[in-house]
């Protein structure tokens, strides 16, 4: 399949954020969250910039098709990861069931396109600096903003998903009646932080209940609805990083917590999946999931025995390959380790034997 052409999503956005120095580019941020945010436009301008590869759809299934949209640094380690994820989507798209799954876009927010921009449909977003920021995960809001605002996105639903997802079979739209679907993490508390949340969740806005126990990702939701929160999270992501209590508090989920308070902010409730995701190797059967991810490491010995935390005799964890992408044919775990792990693997044995290139690429 051909890629639409890479796009750029520079330039001054009209973002009316709250209490907003002059120009937002230059990052001097000052937020109050008891003002209102003034939503982005649900009707989008001409786009600068866009890269879809969205497939003719039956009316009926393109009515509910989503989205699917990944945020990137172009680092080695988030590239590679991309091409495997990319591969993945492909396959579930073109499988028995994938009708609702649409248009597909890396949002690449290294503010410059790279090479595998022909491979893979391209949004060129401008990131925060570091220096201010110091937190690389802040640039995810931040692109979207400029994705939403400048892209031409034929489908009304968003996938918000992350490079180190692999999508094991078709996903259906799970969002129902103005609610997004997202996945459950047993590590975003609101009740045990209310205390902090309430600085950016005050009481007049209703129980602390209200922010669900999720991240951005994986979300299905409501293009015009993301286009609401997509300010809102930016400005409690900024505004968390810069509090002393919730940085040290949320660490590196900070940002998840952020969007959960910019959705309820917003008032969109969310219908919980336990089955949208896995994460091996504690959910130990791909089961009904729709999507593997890898976020940790996988320790085994030889006899199939997990040495988490520990260096084992077989590994499989993708910050081995923070530099270079891991090569072709990984090695299969032992006998005796979980059919999570071995699926996992075989999944990006398969992508890396398919994607052109991978080789040379790997060997660089």
């Amino acid at each position: 399949m051909a890629a639409a052409p890479c796009g750029r999503g520079g330039g001054t956005l009209t973002l009316v954020l709250v209490a907003l120095s002059a120009a937002f580019l230059t990052y001097n941020v000052l937020i109050s969250f008891r003002s209102s945010l003034q939503p982005l436009p649900s009707s989008f301008p001409t786009a600068t910039a866009t890269a879809t590869a969205s497939p003719s759809r039956r009316f009926g299934a393109w009515r509910r098709a989503f989205h699917t949209a990944v945020t990137a640094s172009g680092n080695a380690y988030n590239t590679w990861q991309c091409r495997v994820m990319y591969h993945w989507f492909k396959e579930a798209r073109r499988a028995p069931g994938g009708g609702e799954m649409g248009g597909f876009t890396r949002v690449l927010h290294s503010g410059k396109p790279d090479e595998f921009v022909d491979e893979i449909p391209t949004f060129v977003a401008d990131p925060l600096p570091d220096e201010k920021m110091g937190y690389i995960v802040l640039n995810r809001p931040w692109a979207f903003v400029q994705w939403l605002q400048k892209a031409d996105i034929k489908e009304d639903y968003i996938l918000m998903a992350e490079p180190d997802h692999i999508i094991v079979k078709p996903i259906p739209n799970l969002s129902r009646d103005g609610q997004a679907a997202a996945f459950h993490f047993f590590y975003i508390e609101p009740k045990k932080y209310e205390n902090v949340l309430r600085k950016f969740f005050p009481e007049d806005k209703g129980a602390i209940t209200k922010i669900d126990p999720i991240g951005n990702s994986p979300v299905i939701i409501e293009k015009e609805s993301l286009g609401r929160i997509a300010p809102t999270w930016m400005n409690v992501s900024i505004a968390m990083k810069k509090d002393p209590d919730a940085d040290k508090s949320f660490g590196w989920v900070l940002e998840m917590y952020a969007y959960a308070v910019a959705s309820a902010l917003h008032g969109v409730g969310n219908i919980l999946h336990k089955d949208f995701m896995i994460q091996p190797p504690w959910d130990l059967e791909v089961g009904d999931a729709f999507i593997i991810h890898y976020t940790y490491g996988c320790y085994y010995d030889m006899t199939g025995k997990s040495t988490y935390g520990k260096i084992g005799e077989w590994i499989f964890d993708k910050r081995s390959y923070e530099d270079k992408p891991p090569p072709r044919n990984l090695p299969l775990p032992p006998n005796g380790v979980p059919q999570s792990v071995v699926t996992l693997v075989k999944m990006v044995n398969e992508a890396t034997a398919n994607i052109p290139n991978w080789d040379s690429y790997a060997a660089n």
